[in-house]
């Protein structure tokens, strides 16, 4: 595959979107990468997001990374699960799955249980905390094997996300860049 352009970066976020102090809107700003606006943030149905996840895919000229967190992630499988664009997709970097399967989550997001577990087409590496309030590191894990993703073990970080104060985030933009890299020499 060739070189993944900026706007072909598509950012996942997660359940009420990302604030202006998030990773992913930061990366957003000063990268250029394009963020996948959904209809109803607040009450997410999983069918409508799957599907303007594909309208988007289906948008972009050429390769596409996916940047996931915390709901988006779990929209990336659901939606790899029956999507036929999969071969669109260079890799995804998964950050802090939420766990959607947990009795306070799942009546908040109806639908949204169980999570797919079937391998992503595609390569991807999934980053956990020990200490998520939304999922506990042991079913991170379990995801990301479910999932065939590259675990990475982010520490204590919480949900990593504005709370945890990482700015810019330079860690885990190293961690797409490794995924860049695969995408660009077609492994």
């Amino acid at each position: 595959m060739t070189l993944v352009k900026p706007e072909n970066v598509l950012i996942l976020p997660g359940w009420q979107n990302s604030g202006p102090g998030h990773w992913q809107s930061r990366w957003e700003a000063l990268h250029g990468f394009r963020r996948v606006d959904q209809h109803d943030w607040m009450t997410p149905r999983r069918g409508d997001w799957i599907a303007r996840l594909e309208d988007v895919i289906l948008g972009c000229n050429g390769p596409v990374l996916l940047v996931a967190h915390s709901l988006g992630c779990v929209l990336t499988a659901a939606w790899a699960q029956i999507s036929r664009s999969t071969g669109r997709v260079g890799g995804a970097l998964l950050v802090a799955p939420g766990d959607t399967e947990r009795d306070e989550l799942r009546g908040a997001l109806p639908g949204w249980a169980p999570i797919v577990r079937q391998p992503l087409p595609f390569a991807s590496i999934l980053l956990g905390s020990r200490n998520d309030p939304y999922c506990d590191a042991g079913k991170a894990r379990a995801l990301a094997d479910a999932w065939g993703s590259r675990f990475v073990d982010c520490g204590e970080c919480g949900h990593i996300n504005a709370d945890s104060g990482l700015g810019d985030w330079p860690e885990g933009l190293a961690r797409l860049d490794e995924l860049t890299t695969k995408t660009e020499k077609g492994d």
